[in-house]
């Protein structure tokens, strides 16, 4: 697998825009989905995940603009 700047521009706005969506989200979300600071439970969960979704967001992006092409 080959690592280019695109791809570590595309980990990075995905990582910057999960948090903030997560940290968005957090104070509406039930006490166990939310996240305690230097433990690993089921908050970092939910925020691997929003991170997740917005990577998986911006690849079906990248995607759909290289097959209009």
């Amino acid at each position: 697998m080959k690592f280019s700047l695109s791809s570590w521009i595309k980990y990075l706005v995905a990582i910057v825009l999960g948090q903030a969506l997560y940290f968005a989200v957090a104070p509406h979300l039930p006490p166990a989905a939310q996240h305690e600071r230097f433990q690993f439970d089921l908050g970092t969960v939910v925020d691997f995940w929003f991170c997740l979704f917005v990577y998986g967001v911006i690849e079906l992006l990248a995607f759909l603009r290289r097959r209009a092409r």
